[in-house]
């Protein structure tokens, strides 16, 4: 008998097909754009440009799912911490 494993952590991160939400969400965005594309200009070459098209954006989510540092431009730390309040009014003119 086959025996299936149950998947625990789905409050750490949900998953659909790999991706999460909203990553998934755009993928389904851009298939469903590239099925519009095929509709109104059918041809040989736009359904193999929009096939490999939707591969390489797919692994490309799936690459950055598997590594969210990729996305990750800020830095944590601010480059100064004071108490003072801001004002946003400049006294040095």
């Amino acid at each position: 008998m086959k025996r299936y494993e149950v998947y625990r952590n789905i409050r750490k991160k949900a998953l659909i097909y790999g991706l999460p939400i909203a990553f998934f969400a755009l993928i389904m965005l851009v298939i469903i754009g590239s099925l519009l594309a095929v509709i109104f200009s059918f041809s040989l070459g736009m359904i193999i440009s929009v096939v490999s098209l939707n591969l390489l954006v797919y692994f490309l989510l799936v690459r950055l799912a598997a590594n969210p540092q990729l996305l990750h431009f800020r830095s944590v730390f601010p480059r100064m911490i004071s108490n003072k309040k801001f004002t946003g009014l400049s006294y040095e003119n």
